[in-house]
């Protein structure tokens, strides 16, 4: 065993170690509006809490108002079904002369693959999900070791399955950033249907609520909503993917495109820019040859490094980052979906005095909540 797999394997076992309390130092950091959106902004909140979050007092992981857990996960399955029929209907109607055809054939070939050789791992199927696959705990190892994970203070994991561990590692008392303190985690609330992020930290929440914490009803119980205006600064980005070419860093997604408008909004917050790293943990069997490059849109989002269970590629990419969101992509429906969105837009429209563009009409599944 060489010197880095053994410290992979002692980061591994810290897991089990208990947690320990210490001080924070949070950073202060100064907001960094990107070129396209430069105005002044209010100072204020946009967006609050969803009815059915509830809020944290000063101490660690105390809850002022009761939280239907039950409900709550009863009402995110209902919804994930419903969309996930619609998303396969919508597969199935697609033309082969569609610009979106040749996307959907990658992601069907992978969802396929995975459930055909058994490296699929709950929820299942795994068909229009970002697909949680056998050994998704080592790559997230392998993700731990990396230098911009360990030294980033704060970072971006999406709320899908197989990167709950990486959500995990991201509060654990293991990964203190100048032994000072914890990273601070931020995640995307469900397909952004109560808002917009949540931010969580290690030292809001008991020592035995952290895993907990890394779940989508975790997220809604100890999480502390963001809106647009806060100052923050994304030291890395964890996305999940269903197919990644390693030699160019080209990713797909489940189809839903959460990732490309979370990735703009943080481009509008200035809390990212281009030299942000973005990291994608995936099984081998996810990596393939067949994503033309020159067929990619303009929002969509490429990954640096890919992290499996076995290794972790460095992929050099060369496809430009989106730069913010692009509204002629947009379709009216997806914006009616998400209100974020349509606050962003009228708060750009206000400060421009131009009306942004639209894009074309779609058929969207209902809004729904990701799987834990």
């Amino acid at each position: 065993m060489d010197a880095n797999a053994a410290a992979t394997a002692r980061t591994a076992l810290a897991f089990l170690h208990p947690f320990r309390r210490r001080t924070h130092q949070q950073s202060q950091l100064k907001p960094s509006y990107h070129s396209f959106f430069s105005t002044k902004h209010q100072k204020r909140k946009i967006c609050s809490n969803s009815p059915t979050f509830f809020n944290l007092d000063r101490g660690r992981g105390r809850r002022r108002e009761s939280f239907d857990e039950v409900g709550f996960e009863a009402e995110r399955q209902r919804l994930d079904s419903k969309a996930r029929q619609s998303m396969e209907e919508e597969m199935t109607q697609i033309s082969s002369s569609d610009e979106k055809a040749w996307k959907w054939r990658i992601r069907k070939k992978v969802w396929d693959l995975m459930e055909s050789e058994n490296i699929a791992q709950n929820p299942r199927p795994v068909h229009h999900r970002i697909p949680n696959f056998v050994g998704a705990a080592s790559a997230a190892i392998m993700l731990g070791g990396l230098e911009a994970f360990r030294a980033a203070e704060c970072v971006k994991v999406n709320p899908d399955s197989p990167q709950k561990q990486v959500r995990f590692l991201t509060l654990s008392d293991q990964f203190m950033v100048d032994d000072v303190g914890g990273k601070k985690l931020l995640t995307p609330q469900p397909r952004l249907r109560t808002g917009f992020f949540s931010v969580l930290e290690s030292r809001m929440l008991h020592p035995g609520a952290i895993n907990e914490a890394c779940t989508s009803a975790g997220v809604a119980k100890y999480g502390k909503p963001i809106g647009l205006d806060e100052k923050l600064k994304v030291d890395l980005i964890v996305i999940g993917s269903v197919a990644v070419n390693p030699k160019t860093g080209a990713r797909l997604g489940k189809g839903e495109g959460f990732a490309e408008l979370e990735y703009g909004m943080l481009r509008y917050m200035g809390a990212i820019d281009d030299k942000t790293l973005i990291v994608t943990s995936v099984h081998d069997r996810q990596l393939v040859d067949d994503i033309p490059v020159e067929k990619l849109l303009i929002h969509d989002v490429p990954v640096d490094i890919v992290c499996t269970p076995t290794q972790v590629i460095f992929t050099n990419t060369s496809i430009p980052k989106p730069q913010g969101i692009y509204w002629d992509k947009l379709s009216p429906e997806k914006l009616g979906q998400i209100r974020i969105l349509r606050e962003l837009k009228r708060r750009i429209e206000q400060e421009t005095g131009q009306t942004l563009p639209c894009g074309p009409s779609e058929k969207l599944p209902p809004t729904a909540q990701r799987k834990q």
